[in-house]
């Protein structure tokens, strides 16, 4: 097996082991870790059809993560991927109608978020003591909504640890910002901010790079790392449920073997879809990646013109955890559509800073001919939501709505015939208020907790535990700041 280590997208010299990228999160210098190679992966399907989710994780990881042995990893995965899950088969697929919908929200906090972080903790603790380090890590996260509590989750108590994610106030669900701050454990921190997720993403990636705030952790022996995507300890547990959602289709005898198959991926910071291209490129037979945004069309843009425009109004919508308009992992995207040139790349990340847009050349775009996208409005997010349930008595929720309207779009268009997953990314009771709304409009005076109870009564699907337990648990976070004083309240935490 060949080793695969990482370099920066912005520095081909800056090159580590998965171990040491996986601690460090963001690269040195700003950029973000890629594989040295993309390994091609061979496996009979008739295998695949019948592995476990398990099974199918130490397969793809193994051949990523080359200097983790097999017994370390295995000791991940096995802890990663257990009871905390409410499901066996921990990403089951549904046919819905014509449809096939990858169910990544049975995991403890009910979003696809739970996919990667049930991993990432044992991933890190096995990493430090790989490379004999002996700070403590301190995971420094922005959230949309769903990876703040899933991270928390999956680190809360972890010895040598500690937690800070900061979220938009007044932009999650309060289902997802009364599960962030009822979030118990001695390490973890919840900050709200005044602003969206993006000023919040942009002051993380900022600390991660301030040398003044290095040194001050430094002295008290602390070491940053990230939960966010651009942490491949995030991304690459991800590429597992492309191989899993290939295998069951097989196994329900939807597809044959080697048969192409497109995906569905409704994209914020492009961390998810992104996962699937690297699937795609390790040889599953993947024809298309269906890119879906919500009204911040930021991608839908990029991948139709060629230009990335952050300058536009940021809507803050019925989706929330895809209300972003500075998708970080798509500057992987651009380093490998480059050619894999570090060079371009930092030209292109400086351009973006600078004045908030890079235009790419008609060479590069010919490179992303993987990708076909498309956006939802408010309105046709509400009225599918509405549609699947009353057709297929599936209960979507809006990210997931999302995915499959573009998915109907695209289909409408082009008439494709190869079966197409929709990942549903979580469930309708993370935003109960969206939900009832599209299906009973004239209950809309309920709270959030009186919309669970009636959104249990319209679909008969039991109320998740995740739910059950933060409705009357004690609020333990309710710091709000200012954005500008995000770094001073680390400092604070941290007492650096």
């Amino acid at each position: 097996m060949a080793k695969i280590n990482y370099k920066s997208t912005r520095d081909d010299t800056n090159e580590v082991t998965a171990s040491q990228a996986i601690l460090q999160g963001l690269a040195t210098d700003g950029g973000l870790y890629v594989p040295t190679e993309i390994p091609k992966l061979s496996i009979d399907y008739t295998k695949l059809a019948k592995m476990s989710y398990q099974e199918v994780a130490y397969f793809v990881m193994s051949q990523f993560f080359t200097d983790f042995t097999e017994e370390e990893l295995k000791s991940c995965i096995e802890k990663a991927y257990d009871a905390k899950f409410d499901n066996l088969k921990i990403a089951p697929l549904k046919k819905v109608g014509t449809e096939y919908y990858l169910e990544l929200f049975h995991g403890s906090t009910i979003a696809f978020k739970d996919m990667a972080l049930s991993i990432l903790p044992y991933l890190m603790i096995t990493s430090a003591k790989k490379n004999q380090s002996t700070k403590e890590i301190v995971i420094l996260t922005a959230t949309s909504g769903d990876t703040g509590k899933a991270a928390m989750a999956g680190f809360s108590d972890v010895p040598n640890t500690k937690i800070i994610v900061f979220y938009p106030k007044n932009g999650v669900s309060p289902i997802q910002e009364r599960q962030m701050v009822t979030q118990r454990g001695k390490n973890t921190y919840v900050v709200g901010i005044e602003g969206n997720f993006d000023v919040a993403q942009t002051n993380v990636k900022a600390m991660f790079n301030n040398v003044k705030l290095k040194e001050k952790m430094k002295q008290k022996n602390y070491q940053f790392s990230s939960a966010n995507s651009i942490n491949i300890g995030r991304l690459i547990p991800q590429i597992v449920y492309y191989y899993y959602a290939y295998g069951q289709l097989l196994d329900q005898g939807l597809i044959q073997a080697g048969e192409p198959t497109n995906f569905t991926v409704p994209t914020g910071n492009f961390g998810n879809i992104l996962a699937g291209y690297y699937a795609k490129k390790a040889g599953l037979p993947i024809q298309k990646l269906l890119c879906a945004s919500n009204k911040n069309k930021v991608l839908t843009d990029f991948f139709k013109t060629g230009i990335y425009d952050r300058n536009r109004p940021f809507y803050v919508t019925s989706s929330p955890s895809m209300d972003i308009l500075i998708s970080s992992n798509l500057e992987r995207l651009l380093y490998h559509a480059t050619g894999n040139s570090a060079e371009q790349t930092k030209i292109k990340m400086a351009e973006l800073t600078a004045k908030g847009r890079y235009t790419i050349s008609r060479e590069m775009k010919q490179n992303l001919s993987d990708f076909v996208a498309g956006f939802a409005t408010e309105e046709e997010i509400s009225t599918e939501i509405a549609m699947t349930m009353e057709q297929e008595g599936y209960v979507l929720d809006p990210h997931t709505a999302v995915a499959a309207q573009v998915y109907h779009t695209y289909q409408k268009q082009t008439q494709d015939p190869l079966a197409t997953v929709i990942l549903a990314t979580a469930s309708p009771y993370k935003f109960p208020r969206v939900v009832v709304e599209s299906l009973r409009p004239e209950q809309v005076a309920l709270t959030d907790f009186e919309l669970v109870n009636k959104l249990a009564e319209i679909s008969q699907i039991a109320v998740p535990k995740a739910v059950k337990e933060i409705e009357n648990a004690a609020i333990l976070h309710d710091t709000v700041i200012a954005s500008k004083d995000m770094e001073v309240t680390v400092e604070k935490i941290l007492d650096v």
